[in-house]
């Protein structure tokens, strides 16, 4: 195991190591709008009932549709629609139809009014469960109420922001099941 040599590094850049996880696009709709965004900023917060912490900004045009309706869908795009997530999240969705603008497919959610984009490998149809942090932090509780996932690949490439403009894609996987108990599974 190698021990190098540490340096200082900017605290306001942690998030290069410490992203939670691959970015998404939350797609949500009210009141005949719908609008999708770009997110990396999410955690897995319990397994049952699902719960997932999200950070959506009130600068955001989804911020006010999903605050107004309780509900959005997680899709989780894979490495092949990098050029549509960056598009995304540099275009509001006040301006134009994102939808339409990055040709992408909004299927009806089966569980919620929000759609579904086609072209992701899964969907996580979800509800707003907690918001007391929005005010504070813009951070929204929601609870995953159907998921749909692609049965293959098993692990898709996906992209996992680090800042500055750089991606990490998902990489090689590492099977050590067989060194865990059955309940830490």
């Amino acid at each position: 195991m190698s021990r190098q040599q540490k340096v200082d590094f900017p605290v306001e850049k942690v998030r290069r190591y410490l992203e939670p996880g691959p970015v998404v696009l939350v797609s949500s709709a009210c009141d005949g709008e719908r609008d999708i965004m770009t997110m990396g900023w999410h955690t897995v917060m319990a397994f049952s009932p699902s719960l997932v912490g999200c950070v959506i900004s009130a600068g955001n045009h989804s911020f006010d549709l999903v605050r107004r309706s309780g509900e959005c869908v997680i899709n989780l795009p894979t490495t092949d629609l990098i050029d549509e997530v960056i598009g995304i999240g540099n275009t509001s969705g006040e301006a134009l139809d994102k939808f339409e603008r990055f040709k992408l497919t909004a299927e009806p959610g089966q569980a919620v009014s929000a759609p579904c984009l086609a072209e992701c490998h899964a969907h996580f149809e979800c509800r707003l469960v907690d918001d007391r942090l929005v005010e504070d932090y813009n951070f929204f509780v929601f609870e995953v109420v159907r998921a749909r996932v692609a049965p293959e690949p098993v692990c898709p490439e996906t992209l996992h922001y680090t800042g500055d403009g750089v991606f990490m894609v998902s990489g090689q996987t590492v099977d050590r099941s067989e060194q865990f108990l059955p309940q830490m599974l």
